[in-house]
């Protein structure tokens, strides 16, 4: 099975992430844990690029070709090999990441970003996404919490950014029966449970 987790930063992915390896590690199934940017050597290298605040003149369409290389590199390395191996793969974000954050939130041509990932993809369509919702007010909060010499170049964006941003996910889980969204200021162990329910759900 392929997961995704979504969200805007600060959600709280990473954390369900771990939770969720943990639950079906000790199932004694085979888990795959990857990171987008990254989890190749050289989507590691296109991370580096897209989240150094120094590259601050990178142009928009930049930063989502970007993302779309190291996203296509992570599929046909990593995703695909892996689900072959009856593995479950959990992906701390994936392709919903550039309509939500490249078209909603940088403004690109909505139809061209959905069609640039459904070729970067390929058949890697993950089998359940789990979108965490938190209000922009809770993203300034925890955001507040980290001091801004440790914030990439995406954490650094401004407030309304993140607003497009969270219209996109909305747009997404309008439209994908695969997209679950979930409270992200719930209890951490309140949102676990949510998201096993829903797993074991598809594995029946």
């Amino acid at each position: 099975m392929f997961i995704t987790f979504e969200g805007l930063d600060f959600c709280g992915k990473s954390t369900q992430v771990q939770l969720l390896e943990n639950y079906l590690i000790d199932k004694g199934s085979k888990v795959k844990i990857i990171r987008e940017p990254g989890g190749t050597p050289i989507s590691e290298k296109i991370r580096d690029i897209l989240l150094d605040k120094k590259n601050s003149e990178m142009s928009i369409e930049t930063e989502l070709v970007l993302f779309s290389a190291s996203r296509s590199q992570l599929v046909n390395q990593v995703i695909l090999p892996a689900l072959k191996e009856n593995y479950y793969v959990i992906s701390d974000r994936f392709h919903d990441s550039s309509i939500a954050y490249q078209a909603f939130g940088r403004k690109i041509n909505l139809e061209f970003v959905e069609e640039l990932q459904q070729f970067v993809i390929g058949k890697a369509v993950p089998d359940l996404t789990f979108f965490l919702d938190i209000s922009i007010d809770e993203v300034i909060k925890r955001k507040s919490k980290v001091k801004q010499m440790e914030l990439d170049r995406i954490e650094l964006s401004k407030i309304d950014f993140y607003r497009r941003v969270r219209n996109g996910y909305l747009y997404i889980a309008k439209k994908e029966k695969r997209f679950k969204m979930i409270n992200g200021e719930l209890p951490i162990e309140q949102i676990h449970k949510i998201i096993v329910d829903e797993v074991k759900k598809l594995e029946v």
